[in-house]
């Protein structure tokens, strides 16, 4: 018999935990600081435009941490 407590000692088990944290985190992050707790738009079409966009933004706060900022020229 598989148990909860057995299973839960597997290396399977930790890299699940770890991925799992990683989606919850990016799901927690859209509705508290995307404001996605609530759709604003109805119907299917609507609630999937407004998931695309809060993913869109999402992907582009990701893009902006990975590619270094642009460097200011100086005036000589």
């Amino acid at each position: 018999m598989f148990t909860c407590t057995r299973g839960a000692k597997t290396k399977q088990y930790e890299i699940s935990m770890k991925l799992r944290k990683k989606v919850e985190m990016l799901f927690a992050h859209l509705k508290r600081m995307l404001g996605l707790g609530r759709l604003r738009l109805r119907g299917p079409n609507g609630a999937n435009d407004e998931s695309l966009l809060a993913a869109t933004a999402q992907n582009l706060r990701k893009l902006a941490k990975i590619l270094p900022a642009p460097q200011q020229m100086q005036n000589a």
